[in-house]
């Protein structure tokens, strides 16, 4: 890399495209989502927001770095940002609501960041606490023959071993055009574009139904635990309200409305495909 360098970034999630994509979709941008290994996925911005405006004039880290702290905040999975420009290239890791942790190497590989940093990603990923971090130790000493783009290419390589592969195409360092092209080329691409608040809680239900716990809130398992719990609410609030005890009315009132609201939720969604 060098002053001419292109800057550009993408997103790794640990976890599956179907996981992804409801959060992705608050992020309110436009990007290309595809599988990236086993139990990952990537995410390629279309736009260029450190560039054309789109957030003032921050600079490609602050940038990515928020999206991917938003990402990590919305879900159960960490998610880590890979930037580059002409001057440096690094990473942030984002996961739930703890500090991110990232990493700087300047244009020439030289190491600018704190060795504790790799120690936490390292953790926070899983990696093996001998091997991976020892691999990852050598990318915080110096390297004549690695500059910046080497160094993001050793770091996904240790990544390996946890199942990323990022996609053909998809390589640090280059140009955020040529990213989108080879992510936009390969089946299994799909877009994820902010369609306001009311199609971005429906992909969040839609998600949610698709889970495992899914047959629980729609369909006929949900209709017979919603019936059920009408069934056992009614009696125990004419119990309790009988025998003077509120606690058990109170309780056979909550039943009424999960089942109420169980039947309801599922009219709805029905009605609403």
């Amino acid at each position: 890399m060098n002053a001419t360098s292109p800057v550009g970034a993408l997103l790794l999630c640990r976890a599956e495209p179907d996981s992804v994509r409801p959060v992705a979709h608050l992020l309110r941008e436009r990007m290309l989502l595809a599988p990236a290994g086993d139990g990952w996925s990537v995410l390629v911005p279309e736009g260029m927001p450190w560039r054309d405006g789109g957030e003032g004039d921050q600079p490609v880290d602050s940038v990515v770095g928020g999206w991917a702290t938003a990402l990590a905040v919305g879900s159960i999975w960490p998610v880590l940002a890979l930037w580059w420009d002409g001057a440096r290239a690094g990473y942030t890791l984002a996961s739930g609501f703890r500090r991110p942790v990232g990493y700087v190497w300047l244009a020439d590989g030289t190491p600018a960041g704190e060795e504790e940093a790799m120690h936490t990603f390292a953790a926070r990923l899983g990696l093996d606490p001998v091997l991976g971090i020892q691999r990852l130790e050598t990318l915080t000493r110096p390297d004549p023959d690695a500059d910046a783009r080497t160094r993001l290419r050793d770091l996904l390589a240790a990544l390996t071993r946890i199942g990323l592969i990022l996609p053909a195409g998809l390589d640090p360092g280059e140009p955020a055009d040529r990213l989108r092209a080879s992510a936009d080329s390969r089946a299994g691409t799909e877009r994820i574009a902010w369609a306001g608040w009311r199609d971005a809680v429906k992909i969040e239900l839609d998600a949610v139904e698709n889970s495992r716990l899914g047959p629980w809130l729609r369909g006929p398992k949900a209709r017979a635990l919603a019936t059920a719990q009408l069934a056992a609410g009614v009696p125990l609030v004419t119990w309790g309200i009988g025998r003077r005890r509120g606690g058990w009315a109170f309780a056979g009132a909550l039943l009424i409305v999960h089942g109420a609201l169980g039947l309801a939720y599922d009219r709805i969604r029905a009605d609403g495909r």
